[in-house]
C-alpha cells in the first residue's frame, strides 16, 4: 500500500490545494534552499499550505495558529494521540457503516448532538483524554456532513446537515499517521493571528490565509468561527503584516480579489500598496450552485520580489 503524502485530514471549504502550485513558485529562494528554519501560519484552518510547505521545505520548527478551538484540539490530538484517535474513529465508522440510509442519518444526528452538547464542558487548557473523542467526532462529522463543511451558528454549534455519501472514507489511517509524524516539529496555538508576533523574525517565513473578504454583497464564505472577519479586521491584519515585515520576516498572504466583481475596488491594493501584489487565477468551488463555480483571480501579497509582477499563470 502506497504511503500517502501529508495533506489535510479535514475537508475544508476555501482550502488552498488548487493554489499550491502557484504559491510554491512564489516561495522565496532562501526557503527553497532550506535557509529559513521557522515557519509560521497564523490562520491554519484545514492546513493545505501548512502540510505541503512543511513536508517540502526543511523547517526546523513550525508554529500554527487558529481561533477555532476545534481546529486547535484536532491538530493537537493528531500530533500527540493518533493511535487512540484512530481507535475511536474506527468505532464511529463501524457503527455508521453497518446501518442503512435512514440509520446512517439518525446516527449522524446523534453524533452531532453529542458533539454540540459537550461543547461548553470540554477542557480547553492542558490536554484531557476527552479531547480524543472530541477530535474523532469532528473528523467523523466532517467526513459525513454535507459538502465537507465546518460551519457553526451564533451559539457556536455545528449545524451542517447530513451528507448522504454512499461510502465515505471516515478512517484514513495511513494519512493520519503521516500527518502525525509531520506535526512533530510543530507547535499548535489557540488564538488570534496577533499571537504569532513573537515568532516573527529574520529566521521566519509566514503564510497568512485569513477569512476571505466577500467578493460581492451576496457572497459569503462558510463561517467556521462565531466571530466574523470584517473590513476592520482586514485592516488590522494589514497593520500586523507591516509590523512583521519590520521584524525582517519573509511574508506571503492571500485573499479574494474584489476586482472580480468591481474593477474599481482597490481595497487590497490600498492596504498592501507598499508590498508586491500578484493576481493568481483560481477556481472557487464552495457555491452550492454549480453555475456559480468558475475561474476568478485571487490576490497574493509578498514582502519580497517574486520576479514578474501583475498576474501569475498556473500553467
Amino acid at each position: 500500500m502506497r504511503v500517502p503524502s501529508p495533506r489535510p485530514f479535514l475537508k475544508w471549504a476555501g482550502g488552498k490545494t488548487q493554489l499550491l502550485p502557484a504559491l510554491v513558485r512564489m516561495v522565496p529562494r532562501k526557503v527553497r534552499e532550506g535557509k529559513v528554519p521557522v515557519y509560521v501560519e497564523p490562520f491554519v484552518g484545514g492546513g493545505a499550505v501548512y502540510f505541503h510547505f512543511n513536508s517540502r521545505f526543511r523547517f526546523r520548527e513550525c508554529h500554527i495558529f487558529d481561533v477555532n478551538e476545534e481546529i486547535f484540539l484536532a491538530y493537537t490530538v493528531v500530533r500527540d494521540r493518533v493511535d487512540e484517535l484512530i481507535e475511536v474513529l474506527q468505532e464511529l465508522a463501524g457503527e455508521y457503516l453497518s446501518r442503512d440510509g435512514a440509520g446512517r442519518r439518525e446516527y449522524y444526528r446523534e453524533v452531532r448532538d453529542a458533539f454540540n452538547n459537550r461543547r461548553i464542558t470540554i477542557a480547553r487548557g492542558q490536554f484531557h483524554p476527552s479531547w480524543v473523542e472530541r477530535a474523532a467526532q469532528l473528523i467523523f462529522l466532517n467526513r459525513t456532513c454535507y459538502n465537507g463543511l465546518f460551519r457553526v451558528n451564533s451559539r457556536g454549534e455545528f449545524n451542517v446537515p447530513y451528507g448522504r455519501y454512499r461510502n465515505p472514507l471516515i478512517v484514513n489511517e495511513p494519512l493520519l499517521r503521516q500527518d502525525s509524524l509531520l506535526l512533530r516539529n510543530t507547535s499548535v496555538h489557540l488564538g488570534d493571528f496577533s499571537r504569532s508576533f513573537p515568532f516573527m523574525s529574520e529566521e521566519t517565513f509566514a503564510y497568512f490565509d485569513p477569512p476571505y473578504r466577500p467578493i460581492s454583497r451576496t457572497a459569503r464564505f462558510t463561517a467556521y468561527s462565531q466571530d466574523g472577519f470584517s473590513d476592520a479586521e482586514q485592516e488590522r491584519l494589514a497593520r500586523f503584516f507591516a509590523a512583521c515585515d519590520a521584524k525582517g520576516a519573509l511574508l506571503m498572504l492571500s485573499n479574494s480579489d474584489p476586482r472580480n466583481t468591481d474593477p474599481c475596488d482597490d481595497f487590497f491594493d490600498r492596504l498592501y500598496g507598499d508590498f508586491s501584489i500578484t493576481r493568481v487565477p483560481a477556481r472557487r468551488a464552495i457555491n452550492s450552485d454549480g453555475a456559480g463555480r468558475g475561474s476568478i483571480s485571487e490576490v497574493v501579497v509578498t514582502n519580497y520580489p517574486i520576479g514578474r509582477s501583475g498576474t501569475l499563470s498556473l500553467e
